[in-house]
């Protein structure tokens, strides 16, 4: 397999982003399907999925429209326990509709807490444990490494708050075909910095690059960074901010002979632009992202085992 097809379906659904995000936005705007503001609710997902419900969480707090949990499928406080927190509704976040652990809160939770689950595979067993489904089709992905759907399931959840994308969208026409730089494809290590909801984004810019690279990636809430973790930070490796940056974050970056990377540019279209250096980097190694060791699609457990 030639450099140039590793990879051909990650790179033709992360080229995609653009458009296939302005098809979530016009979709949020002309539906009223996730839970009511003023609504406490959780939401959960595995995975990228949950990094992505990490940073819905986040805004959705901080825009003031009700309290936001998110957690990982798998050490959910969820399932019988929902109705003891108080929660009035559960979002689920999956792009197969297969995943166990998915399933099995979904199940748990029929007919005492309402449900909505946002999804790619629309023809997939969920959409009859979930109450409500927000159908992603059009951001279905065949590459096993994730890169349109996660976006797009934020962007419709970041619609749904109000938020204007437009940014977001034009930016990442620009990092989805830029080419990347040497530097960036030699890197030893990367670590990824966010802040409020972007500490999701620095989250899966991290798995993608331990997916598809097999790379030593690294991610933070930006403020805890200089707590620890800034001691990797040298020539020759990255460090890279989404959102805003605290206070002489830069400065201390400097000290270190690290690439510090920090933009004007929207965070979404950063996590697209991360998703292009991480295909380049995947394919100058002989990596084939649609195809990562060891990984699948969805993760099935054997309720036998």
């Amino acid at each position: 397999m030639s450099e140039n097809t590793l990879g051909a379906f990650m790179e033709e659904e992360l080229l995609s982003q653009p458009d296939v995000w302005q098809r979530a936005v016009d979709q949020a705007r002309s539906e009223q399907l996730l839970p009511a503001d003023g609504q406490r609710i959780a939401v959960f997902g595995c995975g990228t999925s949950w990094f992505m419900a990490q940073s819905y969480a986040a805004a959705r707090e901080s825009a003031g429209k009700g309290v936001t949990d998110a957690f990982a499928a798998s050490e959910a406080f969820l399932n019988n326990n929902s109705a003891d927190r108080q929660y009035d509704a559960v979002v689920a976040i999956t792009r197969s509709g297969t995943t166990t652990e998915v399933l099995e809160i979904l199940a748990a939770l029929k007919g005492i807490v309402p449900t909505v689950a946002i999804i790619g595979d629309t023809t997939s067993p969920i959409i009859e444990l979930a109450d409500t489904v927000i159908g992603l089709q059009y951001a279905d992905e065949r590459s096993v490494v994730q890169t349109r759907f996660a976006t797009t399931a934020l962007v419709y959840l970041l619609a749904s708050l109000g938020v204007d994308l437009r940014q977001a969208i034009d930016d990442a026409r620009e990092a989805v075909s830029a080419p990347v730089s040497q530097e960036l494809l030699d890197a030893e290590q990367f670590t990824f910095l966010g802040t409020g909801w972007t500490v999701g984004l620095a989250h899966e810019a991290g798995l993608k690059m331990r997916e598809a690279v097999q790379g030593w990636t690294e991610s933070y809430p930006a403020m805890e960074y200089r707590h620890g973790p800034i001691s990797i930070a040298a020539p020759g490796r990255v460090t890279w901010l989404f959102g805003a940056q605290p206070e002489g974050l830069d400065q201390d970056m400097a000290a270190t002979g690290a690439l510090y990377l920090h933009t004007d540019k929207h965070p979404l279209a950063e996590l697209a632009r991360v998703h292009k250096v991480t295909l380049e980097r995947a394919r100058v190694r002989g990596l084939n992202p649609d195809l990562p060791r060891n990984l699948t699609r969805s993760v099935i457990l054997d309720a036998s085992a």
